[in-house]
């Protein structure tokens, strides 16, 4: 994605910790005016039943159908601007009565491009993961899973609070320094997830394929009942501009 283009949108899920972190990473890497950062306030699988559910998404305009969810007539007016890229910010949420593997992977397979349809990021099992450390860095964090048992009883924040290492959202991963650490222990991680080859046909790659993320997610939870803790979200500073990262 290169730089010096015009405004991008970013689609956040909730209007509280996914805008905050969002505001936060593209305010350290001084990307921040270029992003107009939007609540959606409500999950996937509404975006789902609106946009696929009835027929072809391809044939819909996403910022028509995001104008008509907005119930907030100032808010309304940002979907008539015209963005050089779309990102989609959003929890994986295994736990929600409307979840379905089906689904989620239809999204994903269709949101691969922010330049064109938009750009989906899936955070497992939420944007919390991103705080799910405790230290920076983190070497255990490799191994941290989130059950669906605790998803169900609504736990899994209140473990992340309990594990983070400051507590305090507004504490953790302040300085570019932090950022960057927490950034490249979460591609690692996707590495890890994924089980997939960095170098292929002599090429390395960053970041592995987003759907190769969530179909091994996927079968953790069908086998183990389980998703690794994965923040996605913050693979966008790289796909924005690697060398923002280091």
């Amino acid at each position: 994605m290169a730089e010096g283009k015009s405004k991008i949108l970013v689609l956040v899920e909730g209007e509280k910790t996914d805008y905050r972190l969002m505001g936060h990473l593209l305010e350290v890497y001084g990307i921040s005016d270029s992003h107009e950062i939007v609540s959606y306030n409500t999950n996937i699988y509404v975006l789902y039943n609106e946009m696929f559910r009835d027929g072809d998404p391809s044939s819909m305009d996403i910022l028509q159908i995001l104008k008509e969810h907005e119930r907030d007539i100032e808010k309304k007016k940002l979907f008539d601007e015209r963005y050089s890229d779309i990102l989609l910010i959003f929890d994986l949420d295994p736990q929600d009565p409307a979840f379905s593997a089906d689904k989620i992977v239809e999204m994903a397979s269709y949101f691969v491009e922010s330049s064109d349809m938009g750009k989906l990021y899936l955070n497992y099992p939420m944007v919390e993961a991103f705080y799910h450390m405790k230290s920076i860095p983190d070497e255990d964090y490799y191994q941290y899973t989130a059950s669906l048992e605790e998803l169900r009883n609504r736990k899994y924040k209140e473990r992340v609070t309990r594990e983070n290492r400051n507590r305090s959202y507004a504490k953790f991963a302040v300085t570019k320094e932090e950022c960057d650490i927490v950034i490249e222990q979460n591609i690692k991680k996707a590495w890890i997830v994924t089980e997939a080859e960095e170098l292929v046909d002599g090429m390395m790659r960053i970041l592995p394929n987003s759907l190769d993320i969530l179909k091994a997610q996927l079968r953790n939870l069908e086998e183990r009942q389980l998703v690794s803790v994965l923040c996605t979200c913050v693979f966008y500073i790289v796909d924005y501009n690697p060398v923002l990262l280091g």
